[in-house]
C-alpha cells in the first residue's frame, strides 16, 4: 500500500509569470513525487462546498470570493489577483485538505500537495491565503464526529495567526505555532502554544526546541494531527529569517511524523509556505514531507 496523497491540476492558478508566489511548485511537486516513485497515483479532490467552507468562514466572505466581489483592499491583503483560476485553486486546495483528512482517518496517514493557508481568517484572507484549509478540515472532522481533540502543528516560518484566531474559543482544537519572532505577520495573534524563534536560528537549536515542545504536547490526548510543514525555514528562502539546512528540514519532518504516527494518531500533512531562491530545491524540500510520511504507510 502506498501513501495516500491528494493532488489536483487546478492547484496551479494563472497569477502571472512575474508574481512573487511560486505557483508552479504544485505541479512540479506532483511530477517529482511520481518520477521518484514516492507515489504512483493521486487522490483527486472536489472543490470544497459552500457549506463546508462556512464551518470556518463567514458566508459573506465566501460569496465575495466565489463571485469575485471582494473589495480592492481585501484582494490586496491576499496578494493574488481574484480571477477564476485563483478562486478554483482555493476551492480545490481546501477540498484537498478535507479529502486528505478523511484519508488519514482511513489509512492512518496522508498528505496534500497543497494546503497550509494559515493566514486566512473567518472573514478575510491574507498572505497568499484565501481559505484556511486546515481550519475547514478540522471543523469538518469534528462536525462529523470523526475527531474530538485535534492538534495543529504549524512549523511554517510565519505564525499561523488565522488558525489561532479561528480556534481561539474552541476547546476541540489546540493550535501550536513555532515560528520566526520578527517575520510576518507583524502583529501576532495568540495560539494555544506559541514558540517564537530568533533570527538566523540553526539546526541544532531548532531541533532541540522542537523536541522539547513535542514532549509537552505528548502529555495531551489528541485524536488527530494536522501538520503544516512549511519549508520557508530554509536558509535560502526569500521570505524566511531562519538558517535551517536541508538536513534540518528532513530531521524536523521525520521527528514530527514519527512522534505522532508511533502513537497511532491519524496524521495529515499539508505543504505550508516555501519561497526558496532555487525553484528546483524548493520542490525537493517540499517533497521531504511526503517522503517522511511514506516510510510509515502500512507499518
Amino acid at each position: 500500500m502506498e501513501l495516500p496523497v491528494v493532488n489536483h491540476e487546478d492547484y496551479f492558478a494563472k497569477i502571472g509569470d512575474d508574481h512573487k508566489f511560486p505557483i508552479k511548485k504544485f505541479g512540479e511537486l506532483a511530477n517529482y513525487l511520481i518520477q521518484n516513485k514516492i507515489v504512483n497515483k493521486f487522490h483527486k479532490p472536489y472543490a470544497c462546498s459552500f457549506e463546508t467552507l462556512s464551518y470556518a468562514h463567514s458566508e459573506n466572505y465566501i460569496s465575495n470570493i466565489k463571485n469575485k466581489t471582494l473589495s480592492i483592499e481585501g484582494v490586496k491583503k491576499i496578494g493574488f489577483p481574484l480571477v477564476d483560476s485563483v478562486v478554483q485553486r482555493s476551492l480545490v486546495a481546501t477540498g484537498g485538505t478535507v479529502l486528505a483528512s478523511k484519508l488519514a482517518i482511513n489509512y492512518g496517514i496522508s498528505c496534500n500537495t497543497a494546503g497550509g493557508s494559515h493566514h486566512a481568517n473567518y472573514d478575510s484572507g491574507a498572505g497568499y491565503c484565501v481559505f484556511n484549509d486546515v481550519a475547514v478540515a478540522a471543523h469538518y472532522l469534528i462536525n462529523r464526529g470523526l475527531a474530538n481533540k485535534i492538534l495543529i502543528v504549524d512549523l511554517d516560518v510565519h505564525q499561523g495567526n488565522g488558525n489561532s484566531d479561528i480556534f481561539s474559543d474552541n476547546k476541540n482544537v489546540f493550535t501550536f505555532s513555532m515560528h520566526s519572532k520578527t517575520n510576518y505577520p507583524a502583529k501576532k495573534s495568540t495560539s494555544d502554544l506559541d514558540v517564537e524563534l530568533e533570527d538566523n536560528l540553526e539546526d541544532d537549536t531548532y531541533i532541540k526546541t522542537l523536541k522539547h515542545y513535542l514532549n509537552e504536547l505528548n502529555q495531551e490526548n489528541f485524536d488527530f494531527v494536522f501538520y503544516i510543514a512549511g519549508v520557508d525555514i530554509h536558509f535560502n528562502d526569500r521570505l524566511g529569517k531562519l538558517n535551517i539546512s536541508d538536513e534540518g528540514i528532513k530531521l524536523r519532518d521525520e521527528l514530527v511524523v514519527e512522534n505522532f504516527f508511533s502513537k497511532r494518531i491519524p496524521f495529515c500533512g499539508v505543504l505550508g509556505g516555501g519561497y526558496n531562491k532555487d525553484f528546483n530545491k524548493l520542490v525537493e524540500l517540499h517533497s521531504i514531507l511526503h517522503k517522511s510520511c511514506a516510510k510509515y504507510i502500512g507499518s
